[in-house]
């Protein structure tokens, strides 16, 4: 968790950290994906359960606390197996540089790179459809700019060559945040007669 602040302070410097830490996964996972995932599932049941989404021209779909527990450990479930996909995707795309990392340290890179898409699930307390997908635009374009900076530091290339490969790895990060959307929205509307 100490890392959260630096990632958006002063990025550059805290990749240089990040990097020297050689920290394992169990440890990456235990103390930041566990809690930093945490958060835009915790603020959805909350937001979902006491208020409801917002879908305009005043429609709200709230959920009751079953539906939202079931669904909350479900999104919990894909948001973790998102971060291990993503490190898993760094660790091929990398299979061409002679400085390839391991796999663990692709997910670690891929855990830290996310946080910006963590921090704005807080966004989920008010869950106005319009707000939610613009805080995760800005959230998305902030963790291309973490690749960016994050790349070069990682795989020992220089600025060019990152521009490609952290452009590659968003557009595939994109691809697995579209389909974990989609399946929160298909558990979503599927959810109350799940549980």
């Amino acid at each position: 968790m100490n890392h959260v602040w630096g990632l958006m302070a002063h990025p550059d410097r805290e990749m240089r950290d990040i990097k020297q830490e050689n920290e394992s996964v169990s440890h990456h996972y235990t103390h930041h994906v566990l809690l930093m995932a945490a958060i835009p599932v915790i603020c959805s049941f909350i937001g979902t359960t006491q208020l409801g989404w917002n879908l305009g021209e005043g429609q709200l779909v709230q959920l009751n606390l079953l539906t939202a527990i079931g669904l909350g450990i479900l999104f919990y479930l894909i948001i973790l197996g998102g971060v291990a996909v993503m490190g898993r995707a760094i660790h091929w795309m990398a299979r061409d540089y002679p400085q390839r990392p391991s796999v663990q340290r692709c997910t670690v890179f891929a855990g830290y790179v996310a946080t910006p898409l963590f921090l704005s699930g807080i966004v989920a307390l008010y869950p106005l459809v319009w707000l939610c997908v613009l805080i995760g635009a800005l959230a998305l374009v902030y963790t291309g700019y973490l690749l960016y900076i994050g790349i070069p530091l990682f795989l020992n290339i220089d600025r060019d060559e990152s521009l490609r490969f952290s452009g590659s790895t968003l557009a595939i990060g994109v691809l697995v945040f579209e389909v974990l959307l989609a399946l929160t929205v298909v558990l979503w509307g599927y959810g109350p007669r799940l549980f």
